[in-house]
């Protein structure tokens, strides 16, 4: 076969350090269009990007000569310089080491996209550890609790 096909659907979850509430609404949709950016540049999609002030949540397609931690470094690493380039926080701005990333179906799709974009909603009923936690027991993922989060010490 001359050529390679693929899909394949991540839900990507990450968290500020410290899980501090940094990501303020007056910037988030400006951030969120940079890691569009940075995920474009690297030659893969984003379908759907939201968080709220402590974490993000990305639905971004790769391809299958990309490792998921490669691309998740690179956005990690380059929206936390431009985040402190644009001083937009007092301080540091830091990701949480780690990350989440979960397949999701193509029949999923959209669900997942809603999922993403109504974060806030979301947000008003459930905390961000809740979820997580939630999702890493829907894909019947084995952690530990004491190293699933950075707190601020």
């Amino acid at each position: 076969m001359p050529n390679t096909y693929s899909q394949i659907y991540l839900h990507v979850v990450f968290s500020a350090r410290g899980r501090q509430s940094l990501i303020q609404p007056n910037w988030r949709a400006e951030l969120h269009k940079y890691i569009c950016g940075i995920i474009k540049a690297k030659e893969q999609k984003a379908y759907a990007i939201g968080g709220v002030a402590d974490h993000i949540h990305i639905l971004v397609s790769i391809k299958p000569d990309v490792t998921i931690s490669d691309l998740v470094r690179d956005i990690k690493s380059n929206s936390t310089k431009w985040i402190n380039e644009k001083r937009f926080v007092n301080g540091k701005f830091q990701w949480q080491n780690g990350f989440g990333a979960f397949s999701c179906s193509p029949s999923k799709l959209n669900a997942s996209i809603s999922y993403i974009n109504n974060q806030e909603q979301h947000h008003g009923k459930k905390s961000f550890e809740t979820e997580y936690i939630e999702l890493l027991r829907n894909y019947n993922i084995d952690f530990d609790n004491k190293y699933l989060f950075d707190w601020v010490l």
